[in-house]
């Protein structure tokens, strides 16, 4: 197969695209069997998004494409900024703060390794 990118998106996840990013940069470039043992054990929250996009581009890999979980590595995997929800927290003297809930859109894109 001559290098067909697989994908698989997960939109509107409701933790901040800086914090996602600390969990993508660990995976980019892995074999998958490796980044998906790896995201099992991390702690960080961002981790089970991640691990759920990963699962979803394999599975689109194996069901589409007839490609093996093992033959496969992380070639691309990013998160942008998506929407960001206003609320407001009520402070001192009539005023108000406001919260930013953050939330972002993560994609990975795999491929098939060339031996």
């Amino acid at each position: 197969m001559a290098a067909v990118d697989i994908r698989a998106e997960f939109h509107s996840v409701p933790i901040s695209a800086q914090k996602v990013r600390l969990v993508v940069d660990m995976v980019r470039g892995k074999k998958v069997v490796e980044a998906m043992d790896m995201l099992k054990f991390v702690p960080n929250r961002a981790a089970h998004p991640v691990s759920k996009t990963l699962k979803s581009a394999v599975a689109n890999a194996e069901e589409n494409y007839g490609v093996s979980r093992d033959d496969l590595y992380v070639h691309t995997i990013y998160a942008n900024e998506a929407q960001t929800r206003k609320w407001r927290r009520f402070g001192p003297r009539g005023r108000f703060k406001p919260w930013l809930r953050r939330s972002s859109h993560l994609t990975v894109i795999l491929r098939e390794r060339e031996e």
